[in-house]
């Protein structure tokens, strides 16, 4: 262990497997983990760290891939807790909420209190920390919407320092905090109205699910239904997935596509989106069914596609160099099949070179 971590207390427990604090359930030990309970205490332990040591970050360990040989760095478990709603005027409010709270708590909580804004993002695993690294959304929804600001600490500034929502550098399912370790996130500060009514359904299967026309805006709670049913359909509401839980959600972005390349596969009907960041993308999904992949089809040593979703799990015998020896074959098989390269999504915690060179060929 590095000596920029004398007794890294509060929290601190050694050789932890990573396995047990991931969904998919892999990953090797990590030398040290130092559970964070308090925000206020990683100034303390951080502080003085010198950059070639700066701690990985884990939440739920829902978006992560960790290493087999698991990890020498030590490892922050934001475990800080609490909400607070405060008024803003009108109708609005700001909720100020600690990273280490649980999201699918902190959209229940705002639901219950008849504060629109962010449920569409019911049912998403993790901590609220987790959601402006990759500007997590679904269904409509996404992070940035109603984001205020993030309050973190800096390595580079040593310092807590908070970033408006301007400068968080937000994009489809990226930030400036994406594979990025400069910065802990601390408390992330949104702004909801108050509202009985949800955002209009604007994804067909939630529309279909409640036998709605698209556009249609209904109670809070029956739109947390609707994509609630649509998730769990999925698989990809883990508590509720069975024998497809071992999951990180979506493996691979959408791609970013040129209007060439979008209109060639427009002509073979494939769903091609225009986002709000000017960018056109194509349904990741479609392009591993495109390229002949099946759900439940066995891909490499424990690891195979979901059942319900396009997506790839874990089973026993996996490990994270099937996962990624998995991921690299559809990566290929599809770029063969469509002429686009799928980008991985989720953060690697250890030293994953395979992984990496994945992350790289598709930008």
């Amino acid at each position: 262990m590095s000596a920029a971590y004398p007794g890294a207390r509060p929290g601190r427990i050694d050789h932890v497997l990573l396995s047990s604090l991931t969904t998919l359930r892999l990953g090797g030990p990590a030398v040290t983990v130092i559970e964070i309970e308090d925000a206020a205490d990683v100034e303390g332990i951080v502080g003085p760290v010198a950059s070639g040591a700066w701690p990985m970050i884990l939440g739920g360990g829902s978006n992560v891939l960790a290493a087999d040989e698991g990890s020498t760095t030590p490892v922050l478990l934001m475990r800080t807790r609490g909400a607070t709603v405060l008024p803003a005027g009108d109708e609005a409010v700001v909720v100020r909420a600690e990273a280490g709270h649980s999201w699918q708590a902190l959209v229940d909580e705002m639901v219950a209190e008849g504060l629109a804004g962010m449920e569409s993002m019911s049912g998403i695993p993790g901590t609220v920390g987790a959601m402006p690294i990759q500007n997590v959304g679904a269904y409509g929804q996404e992070t940035a919407d109603t984001l205020v600001q993030v309050r973190a600490w800096d390595h580079s500034e040593r310092r807590v320092v908070t970033l408006a929502a301007g400068e968080c550098g937000f994009g489809h399912r990226i930030s400036r905090f994406k594979r990025s370790r400069r910065w802990i996130i601390l408390q992330v500060t949104f702004r909801l109205r108050r509202c009985d009514l949800g955002a209009p359904i604007t994804h067909r299967p939630v529309a279909e699910v409640l036998d709605v026309p698209l556009g249609t805006r209904l109670p809070l709670a029956e739109t947390v239904a609707g994509v609630h049913a649509v998730r769990a359909s999925k698989g990809m509401l883990l508590y509720r997935a069975g024998v497809d839980s071992r999951s990180v959600g979506s493996v691979f972005l959408s791609p970013r596509i040129d209007p060439s390349t979008a209109a060639r596969l427009r002509g073979r009907q494939a769903p091609v989106y225009d986002y709000p960041d000017g960018s056109t993308r194509v349904s990741a999904s479609w392009l591993m069914r495109e390229a002949g992949f099946a759900l439940g089809q066995d891909l490499s040593g424990g690891v195979r596609m979901s059942t319900r979703h396009y997506t790839l799990v874990a089973d026993d015998g996996a490990t994270t160099a099937t996962f990624v020896q998995a991921a690299a074959d559809v990566q290929q098989q599809v770029a063969a099949a469509t002429g686009v390269r799928l980008a991985p999504e989720p953060d690697p915690v250890g030293t994953l070179d395979d992984y990496e060179r994945l992350v790289a060929a598709a930008t």
